[in-house]
């Protein structure tokens, strides 16, 4: 009886060990996609703001063409150039 009485111990135990570990699994599981959540958002707001930083760049570069352009017209037209 004593075998078997430590052998269902034993099964309880593991069963238990079990438990733990899928629970433990489970919360693993949910951080590492609350993490991969948080990685998609900062991912996405960097690439916003990328974009934003080009957007202005070419905004300022066109408004650059621009003024060089009127300056070359008024140049002309006063006869400096």
């Amino acid at each position: 009886m004593a075998m078997a009485e430590n052998l269902r111990e034993k099964i309880v135990e593991t069963n238990r060990d079990v438990k733990w570990i899928c629970r433990t699994l489970q919360r693993m599981e949910e951080r590492d996609a609350e993490m991969e959540g948080r990685l998609r958002a900062l991912e996405n707001w960097r690439s916003e703001a990328a974009g934003e930083e080009k957007k202005e760049r070419q905004i300022a570069a066109g408004a650059g063409g621009v003024v060089g352009g009127i300056v070359a017209v008024v140049v002309k037209v006063i006869g400096w150039g």
